[in-house]
């Protein structure tokens, strides 16, 4: 036997000189690819932040980010520098037996005689990796620092909201870190210690030394001490649980596991100190008998004691047991989203068993508002009419807005012609040209909503195009009065322009004159304020490798006074500068001062506020429409939204301005506090750029999904889900799966509908309809003339599809963000919903035949299909019919029909004037007139249009009868009697009552059939 001293066990490998040659290359080579990248892209986003006065957000940011990183590095890294240093310093002499092989002798080689030399990589990496790991959490201590108090508290424990918004992520992410540290300082001290002989399984002597025994049970002392904290949070973090009914802890969770988590606690302290007895105590079962009471009570306390709870006492009752739990969640969730009753004002008992057309005739404010445009559909149209050169373009769906002209609140279909960097052909997509020629769009195109140019012919390509006011350079320089003054036209930021990859231009003056394409006859050279610098050498080497182009560092067109403009989606730009916020997915352009500027709203989101429904951002927010302009929501679950912020992003010099909007919202004044100066006080919203702020689609797509259950009061009810609502599907997606040519009984243009047979029912499992905005009296003043700006949808009743309310939320600025719910009444017939109305809107023969004759030349597109509620307590559906040539690509869709149903009749007309009058609804054909060349005070005159008979044989149906006589009034009394007839034998015929009932019900029927048909329908 041999002695080995232990500052000598063995010869330290040495590295050879070409050893370190490739080594330093590896290293170099790695800072090359990832370090210098990350530099160069943090001096550009310097760059790019201090063009818009945002760089106190970069500093922020990287502060924190850094600090992150350094103090979880220090704490990991530390940790295991101690465990790997304290068991070498205690490392017992080692003994090597005479003809015994040592394994490790090699490595204890490696280490040499300082592990503080060979082996500090291991530190190092482990520390860095959980620093980089851990700088992603930079908001949460931002948040955390600025916590601002909600002023309201959670049910169960009493604690302010902002505890869980703000300060338990980082208390967990704390505890987390710190159990990550120990773990592997234990494990690089377990390791340490067998290299160097403090564990020797099976040795005669003893399996560990004191020294090993001290630190590994301390270490193991500590985790366990962390794991009770880790207890003790878990508590909180069940007021966030998903459950099968409702999010929240339930009656298992604050009677079992609540409890369960307690004794955990309790158990965890204990077996710490058991675990740190065996220092004093060289007695090793004791932190084995308290790992096994730790395991054993996490087993029964901590799972079969809650599953026993659930299944035998919470299970057979749990409507009653969950009844004060599920209650919590309805307040916590009303709250949350802003759905409570200080925000949503229901209309109870709404809809009139009866609806009496002249009583909805008198709502001229609704109906001389009646959009026929579709956004959604019109987007070709836009592009090939005003499209001007190839290189322009307009985004696939197209925004809506209000103007006032004369006096008089209008919506208008608006975008901006932006430049499409898609489209450019040939030697446009050179580099010169692309980036330094071809660099922004040119003007604000505009058409009132409820207008088109004239009556369409269908046997040409006349009429029922939008009437475009168009706000240009070409206006401009002709002195042309616009209906939208704009000064500045020309569009530099934008979303169609920001789809190219990558989305830059370099423009400024370079001393050789304009180069920008303006028009066919000007160059222009941009003045703005908005870019980054690029005439020093530095910044242009920083761009060439930002964009990996080497003609940013050499062309000679880049001057000293050269400007690279990039990140030109405005979203993108608000998103960067707020990286806070979540921002919606449709920003419009509005004329401000003249100037185009793109509106985004922001949304403050958490997920975890105490008992709030927890939702997913991208579900809650899909439906028919979802995906058209390229940009959804991000995957991401939230209890918690607020539109708490408006931006403005100005199209030509890209300047953002973020405004706060909700002053109550404690997560936006936590940022304030936090970013002070970035966002503005609400007071700097100037009055025009107010009249212009919309209610947001995807806010009101998040509270529709919610108010279609929490407007549920009793949890009795909201437990059994018999009072829930449902979105409906879109019924312009749905119905073209099946197109049923033969009509239901007494389903003729401008007669009932009591909806498809069995047989022609439509499958309805498409995507939800999206809301639309609409200009339309005030719900909560009937009494009012003045038009108001709002967001709608409808409801229909949970998986059926009659009509079950109506929701409508004001952008008006005197009433922003009033939601008004109107409940229909339980009456029988029971209200139409959207897709039955569609139904019986394509099932009506005149419409079918004229399907069926317009489908061989041209692909038919059904426009969004409205539901306006009216005066008399009724809803009026409208959907405009579109058609454009098949097989060409210069083909456009243009309204042709206007299709309207109400109380169950059908009419369809070029007209909407027209269309009304078959249902009944006499309106002044002044007010309700779509077209701007006078033709329908002609056809309310009775004369018809020249050549509509020639070009559409069966184009539309009759507006007078062809035999008989009989008002308007009278076919639609025998219209609504019929329905009531109908009403009538089907009640009969599922009652299972005296065939009697069923007997009269069938002769009522057919004296109603008789006196409609005497009228000649």
């Amino acid at each position: 036997m041999s002695v080995r001293p232990p500052g000598n066990p063995g010869r330290p490998i040495a590295i050879s000189r070409r050893g370190r040659a490739v080594a330093i290359s590896v290293v170099v080579l790695i800072v090359l690819i990832q370090v210098l990248p990350r530099i160069n892209s943090t001096y550009t986003d310097w760059l790019w932040f201090r063009s818009v006065d945002a760089t106190s957000v970069l500093r922020a940011e990287l502060l924190t980010r850094l600090g992150l990183i350094v103090v979880v590095a220090l704490v990991v890294g530390l940790a295991v520098a101690a465990g790997i240093l304290l068991a070498y310093r205690y490392r017992p002499v080692f003994l090597a037996q005479a003809g015994m092989p040592d394994t490790l002798a090699r490595y204890r080689a490696a280490v040499g005689s300082s592990p503080a030399r060979t082996v500090f990589w291991a530190p190092v990496a482990l520390g860095l990796l959980a620093g980089l790991i851990a700088q992603t959490g930079w908001q949460s201590v931002l948040m955390f620092v600025n916590s601002t108090p909600f002023g309201q508290v959670d049910a169960q424990f009493g604690l302010d909201i902002s505890f869980y918004a703000f300060e338990l992520p980082l208390w967990r992410s704390i505890v987390t870190w710190l159990m990550v540290a120990i773990v592997l300082a234990f494990l690089a001290n377990l390791v340490t210690h067998y290299l160097f002989g403090g564990l020797r399984p099976g040795a005669r002597e003893g399996t560990l030394t004191r020294a090993a025994r001290i630190q590994l049970v301390s270490l193991a002392g500590l985790f366990v001490l962390t794991k009770a904290a880790a207890y003790w949070l878990d508590r909180y973090e069940l007021l966030f649980r998903e459950n099968s009914t409702f999010t929240g802890a339930g009656y298992t969770d604050v009677n079992a596991v609540m409890p369960a988590k307690i004794f955990m606690f309790s158990v965890a302290i204990v077996c710490a100190v058991a675990f740190f007895s065996a220092i004093v105590i060289r007695d090793l079962r004791i932190p084995a008998l308290a790992t096994v009471l730790l395991l054993f009570s996490a087993l029964v306390v901590g799972s079969a004691w809650p599953l026993a709870v659930e299944q035998f006492s919470v299970k057979p009752n749990r409507a009653e047991k969950e009844r004060e739990y599920i209650a919590r969640n309805i307040e916590a969730t009303r709250a949350a989203y802003d759905i409570g009753d200080d925000r949503v004002t229901y209309l109870d008992d709404w809809g009139s068993a009866n609806p009496n057309p002249r009583d909805a005739a008198s709502d001229l404010t609704t109906l001389s508002n009646v959009r026929v445009l579709d956004p959604n559909v019109l987007a070709p149209t836009f592009t090939q009419l005003q499209q001007l050169r190839n290189f322009y373009g307009f985004p696939d769906e197209l925004s809506l807005d209000r103007y006032t002209i004369d006096g008089e609140m209008r919506d208008f279909l608006v975008a901006a012609r932006e430049l499409n960097p898609e489209a450019l052909q040939a030697n446009q997509r050179d580099w010169i040209n692309r980036h330094t020629v071809y660099t922004h769009g040119n003007g604000f195109v505009a058409a009132p909503a409820n207008r088109v140019n004239e009556i369409a012919d269908a046997g040409s390509d006349r009429g029922g195009l939008p009437n475009f006011q168009v706000s240009d350079l070409g206006a401009i320089s002709s002195g042309a009065e616009m209906m939208i003054p704009v000064t500045q036209p020309r569009i530099y930021f934008g979303e169609l322009i920001a789809q190219s990859d990558p989305d830059y231009a370099i423009v400024g003056n370079n001393g050789d004159g304009p180069r920008e394409y303006d028009t066919d006859s000007e160059q222009y050279t941009y003045t703005g304020e908005g870019g980054v610098p690029v005439g020093g050498w530095v910044n242009r080497t920083a761009y060439a490798l930002k964009f990996a182009e080497r003609n940013i560092l050499l062309s000679s067109l880049i001057s000293d006074d050269s400007k690279i403009i990039y990140d030109r989606d405005p979203r993108d730009r608000v998103q960067k500068v707020a990286p806070w916020l979540t921002t919606d997915t449709n920003t419009y352009p509005a004329v401000i001062d003249g100037r185009i500027k793109w509106i985004v709203d922001g949304y403050t989101t958490l997920k975890t506020y105490p008992y709030a429904e927890l939702s997913s951002l991208e579900a809650m927010t899909s439906d028919s429409t979802s995906g058209a302009g390229g940009r959804v929501l991000p995957d991401e679950e939230v209890s918690y939204i607020r539109n708490s912020v408006k931006a403005t992003v100005d199209a030509y010099d890209g300047t953002v301005d973020l405004y706060e909007f909700d002053e109550s919202d404690p997560v936006l004044q936590t940022w304030m506090k936090a970013l002070p100066g970035i966002v503005q006080p609400r007071e700097a919203i100037s009055p025009e750029l107010e009249e212009h702020l919309r209610y947001p689609e995807d806010l009101f797509k998040v509270q529709r999904e919610l108010l279609a259950k929490y407007q549920v009061d009793d949890p009795g009810q909201f437990f059994t889900n018999d009072a829930f609502w449902s979105v409906p599907s879109d019924p312009t997606v749905t119905s073209s799966i099946q197109n049923p040519q033969t009509p239901p009984v007494g389903g003729p243009v401008g007669g009932p509908a009591g909806g498809p047979t069995a047989a022609q029912t439509i499958d309805r499992d498409g995507p939800s309809q999206p809301p639309y905005y609409v200009v339309a009296s005030d719900p909560t003043d009937p009494e009012s003339d003045k038009p108001t700006f709002q967001l709608i949808s409808a409801f229909r009743g949970y998986e059926r599809e009659f009509l079950s309310a109506h929701m409508s939320a004001s952008s008006d600025p005197d009433t922003y963000g009033a939601i008004t719910v109107r409940v229909q009444r339980p009456t029988e017939p029971l209200a139409q919903g959207p897709n039955q109305a569609q139904d019986i809107m394509i099932a009506s023969p005149a419409i079918s035949e004229d399907r069926r004759l317009w489908g061989e030349t041209a692909e038919i597109t059904e426009g969004n299909l409205l539901a306006l509620p009216l005066a008399d307590d009724s809803v009026l559906y409208v959907e405009p019919i579109y058609t454009q040539r098949k097989d060409q690509d210069s083909a456009y869709p243009r309204l042709l029909r206007v299709m309207v149903s109400y109380d169950r009749a059908v009419g369809y007309a070029p007209t909407l004037y027209e269309a009304l009058r078959q249902v009944g609804i006499e309106a002044d054909p002044d007010v309700v007139r779509i077209d701007e060349s006078g033709q329908a005070e002609a056809q309310a005159e009775g004369s018809a249009r020249p050549g509509a008979a020639a070009s559409a044989p069966r184009s539309s149906a009759p507006s007078a009868p062809a035999t008989g006589g009989g008002s308007d009034a009278d076919r639609a009394a025998a219209v609504r009697d019929l329905s009531a007839a109908l009403a009538a034998v089907r009640s009969a015929q599922s009652g299972g009552g005296d065939l009697s009932d069923l007997g009269q019900a069938l002769e009522d029927l057919q004296a109603a059939v008789d006196t409609y048909q005497g009228l000649g329908n």
